[in-house]
C-alpha cells in the first residue's frame, strides 16, 4: 500500500510539472514503465499600436499569459520566423523586468510607436534555427467563383511567390468536394502549378473543407496557419462552423479569411467569418473588388512576418473543459498597444498508459 501511494504521488508530480515522465513500477514488477504526456500550449501573438503598426523587439518578460485567470510561465519565446528558444537561452533585453522600457527616437519613431529594439547578433542567436510557418491555402472553386476566377488565382499565386524561403506551403481547393492539390512543401513551383490547375463549379462546403485542412495542419509542429479564400457563403457543409472554430483554437492554428462583398451580403457568413478568424488569432478581410484581394494577401504575409511565438505548460487547473486565454503586456508604457492571440482552447485528454519494458 505504501509503495502504491508513493507511485501515485510521483505520477501526479510529473503531470503538474509539464514534462514527460517515465516512472519505474514497484520492485515486484520491474518490467513495467508508466508514461505521462502533458501538452504544451503554443500561442502566435501579434502586437500593434492604435494605427495598426506592428511592435517588434519585445522581450519574453514583457508578456503575461493567463489561463482561466491563472498566471502562466513562458517556456519558450520566438519573434518573427526564428525558432522559439527557452527563456534561459534568451538574452535579456533592455526592456526586461527592472530595466527602462523602449523610448521614442525622434524621426525614427514610426507614427508615435516605440522604436523596435535592435538586437546584436550573438553566437547563440546566429546559430538558432530559422523556421517559417506552414501555410495551408484553401481556395473556393465553387460556382460562386464563375466571376473573377482568374483574378483570384493571380492573387493567390502572388501570395505564394511572396512568402520567404523558410515557409512551407500547401494548396487545397473546395467546392462540394475537398481536393488536396499540393501537399505541404517548400517548393513554390509545385504550389503555383496547383493554383493554375483549379477550375470552378458546384456548391460550396467551406466548413467541411476547413475541418479537413485543420486535421492535416495538426499533423505538423511549429507555427501553422490557414489562409482561406471564399467568394460566398457555405451552402453544402455537414459540419457546423462553431465546431471548426473550436478545433482551430484547440490546435492553435489561426485562420485568416479573405472574401468578397458577395459573402458580406450574407450577415450570417459575415459574422461567422469574423468570429472564426478573431477567436483563433487570425484576421478577416472583405475585398471591395478583385484588386483588393492582393492587398488582403499582402496584409496576411506582413502579419505572419511580425508574430511572436510563446509557449507554456499549463499550471494545475481543475477545469478540463473550455479554458480561456488572455495575453497582456507588462507595464503602463504598453497600455495603448493591442495584443491579438487565440482566445482559448479545450485541453486534450492527457494520455496515461502502461507499457511493458523489453527484457533481455
Amino acid at each position: 500500500m505504501a509503495k502504491r501511494i508513493v507511485l501515485i504521488s510521483v505520477l501526479c508530480l510529473g503531470f503538474f510539472s509539464g514534462v514527460k515522465v517515465w516512472v519505474a513500477a514497484p520492485q515486484d514488477k520491474p518490467d513495467t514503465v508508466f508514461h505521462v504526456n502533458v501538452n504544451m500550449v503554443q500561442l502566435d501573438v501579434a502586437v500593434t499600436d492604435k494605427k495598426g503598426n506592428y511592435i517588434t523587439g519585445l522581450s519574453p518578460w514583457e508578456f503575461n499569459i493567463y489561463e482561466d485567470g491563472i498566471s502562466q510561465k513562458v517556456a519558450t519565446f520566438g519573434e518573427e520566423n526564428e525558432a522559439p528558444r527557452r527563456l534561459e537561452d534568451y538574452p535579456r533585453q533592455s526592456a526586461a523586468i527592472g530595466a527602462d522600457p523602449p523610448t521614442k527616437t525622434g524621426k525614427q519613431a514610426r507614427d508615435g510607436a516605440f522604436q523596435p529594439i535592435i538586437r546584436k547578433e550573438t553566437p547563440d542567436r546566429a546559430a538558432s534555427m530559422v523556421v517559417g510557418a506552414s501555410v495551408f491555402i484553401l481556395f473556393d472553386t465553387s460556382n460562386y467563383m464563375y466571376r473573377g476566377f482568374v483574378f483570384a488565382q493571380d492573387a493567390i499565386a502572388d501570395f505564394v511567390r511572396s512568402l520567404d524561403h523558410p515557409y512551407r506551403v500547401a494548396f487545397y481547393s473546395y467546392s462540394r468536394n475537398f481536393s488536396r492539390i499540393c501537399m505541404l512543401t517548400p517548393d513554390r513551383s509545385t504550389a503555383l502549378s496547383g493554383v493554375r490547375e483549379t477550375v470552378a463549379g458546384d456548391d460550396a462546403a467551406l466548413y467541411d473543407a476547413l475541418l479537413m485542412t485543420l486535421k492535416d495542419a495538426s499533423q505538423f509542429s511549429g507555427r501553422r496557419v490557414i489562409v482561406a479564400f471564399s467568394n460566398g457563403p457555405d451552402n453544402a457543409s455537414m459540419v457546423a462552423p462553431e465546431d471548426v472554430r473550436e478545433l482551430a483554437q484547440t490546435e492553435g492554428i489561426p485562420i485568416y479569411m479573405i472574401s468578397t462583398q458577395m459573402s458580406r451580403l450574407d450577415p450570417v457568413s459575415t459574422a461567422v467569418f469574423g468570429r472564426m478568424s478573431s477567436s483563433t488569432g487570425g484576421k478577416s478581410y472583405f475585398a471591395k473588388d478583385w484588386q483588393d484581394e492582393q492587398k488582403a494577401f499582402a496584409a496576411i504575409r506582413d502579419d505572419l512576418a511580425h508574430l511572436y511565438t510563446l509557449t507554456y505548460y499549463p499550471q494545475p487547473n481543475p477545469n478540463f473543459g473550455w479554458r480561456s486565454i488572455s495575453v497582456k503586456l507588462v507595464g503602463s508604457n504598453f497600455k495603448d498597444y493591442r495584443v491579438r492571440a487565440r482566445s482559448g482552447y479545450r485541453p486534450r485528454a492527457n494520455r496515461h498508459f502502461m507499457q511493458a519494458a523489453a527484457t533481455p
